[in-house]
């Protein structure tokens, strides 16, 4: 490494924060996965439980739809994190200040 100009140290210390952030967007974005499934299974259960006792419906409706709400907002955190990761770019400002 010796000989670099702070040109060129700048510029491989910019590629390592693009990098860097791509992958931590990415990773963000897959918080979603999971979220996705645990709705998907307590809409499912929620399903049975009115299938079995049908004057339920109204509690299990409402306990499905605070929980599905709970569950989502942990997705849209991480939709969050990763755009703002992808078109802010935080800590590239630091580099050019």
């Amino acid at each position: 490494m010796e000989g670099q100009t702070y040109e060129q140290t700048l510029l491989l210390a910019k590629a390592i924060v693009l990098a860097g952030q791509g992958i931590g967007a990415g990773l963000a974005l897959i918080a979603g996965i999971g979220p996705g499934i645990g709705e998907g299974y307590a809409v499912g259960k929620a399903i049975e439980t009115i299938g079995r006792q049908p004057e339920a419906k109204s509690s299990a409706t409402t306990t499905m739809f605070i929980g599905c709400a709970v569950a989502e907002s942990t997705g849209i955190y991480g939709l969050l994190v990763g755009i703002i990761l992808l078109f802010v770019n935080p800590f590239l400002k630091h580099l050019e200040g």
